[in-house]
């Protein structure tokens, strides 16, 4: 097989990656905040009811951590939606992983290029889950909602062309409680200088979210 060089569109994917590490995903979560609960009346020995002192409720967080990424997914799953690459994954280094982390999977298998990241995040609280989904989504177009997947779903794929190579990309972005999981999967052709299909990333990015999502449960018991 020749060696081909990656162009210019596909080398400039590593840049965001390079951005992430470096900045840990510095979303802004709001910190979620107690509520106190009123007084409660209760009865002194003489039968007179008082005033007890407030009590506060802490926020119930249904996930506390990330789970590890890179084993979020099949083996199979990776070999059939990335052909070629190490089914270990490569995590990219996060300046929290208690609650941030993503994994990278990418191959060149003759012509054939495909990449795909597993990304987890875990915020304070659901409302600072549904803040941060929020703004993910602002900055899209087209695309659409995800039935059953998690508390909300949104799945959107488009097409870019630098020097005539064709590059398309979907994005997963779900929510769920305290939790984000969001999946890249992109893939290009080198000797036809097309892209895969719409229908094969968008399929091929949900099945990657569910099996995602299904790992964050379980790795919470």
């Amino acid at each position: 097989m020749p060696s081909l060089p990656l162009p210019l569109a596909l080398t400039a994917r590593l840049a965001p990656v390079a951005v992430l590490a470096t900045a840990g995903w510095a979303l802004s979560s709001p910190s979620d905040t107690t509520s106190a609960a009123g007084p409660e009346a209760t009865a002194t020995a003489s039968g007179t009811p008082t005033a007890s002192a407030p009590a506060t409720r802490a926020a119930t967080k249904t996930y506390a951590t990330a789970p590890d990424p890179c084993a979020s997914l099949a083996k199979k799953t990776i070999t059939s939606l990335v052909p070629g690459a190490k089914t270990a994954g490569k995590e990219i280094a996060s300046t929290d992983a208690e609650v941030r982390r993503t994994c990278s999977w990418n191959a060149l298998k003759e012509y054939d290029y495909r990449w795909l990241d597993v990304s987890y995040e875990v915020t304070e609280s659901d409302e600072a889950a549904e803040k941060a989904y929020g703004e993910r989504l602002s900055d899209k177009s087209g695309g659409g909602a995800v039935e059953g997947l998690g508390d909300a779903a949104y799945s959107v794929v488009n097409l870019t062309t630098e020097d005539k190579q064709q590059t398309r990309e979907g994005t997963v972005v779900v929510r769920t409680a305290n939790a984000l999981v969001v999946i890249t999967y992109n893939g290009s052709d080198f000797e036809s200088k097309k892209a895969p299909d719409t229908d094969t990333i968008n399929k091929g990015a949900i099945k990657a979210a569910k099996e995602a999502l299904a790992s964050l449960a379980d790795g919470q018991g």
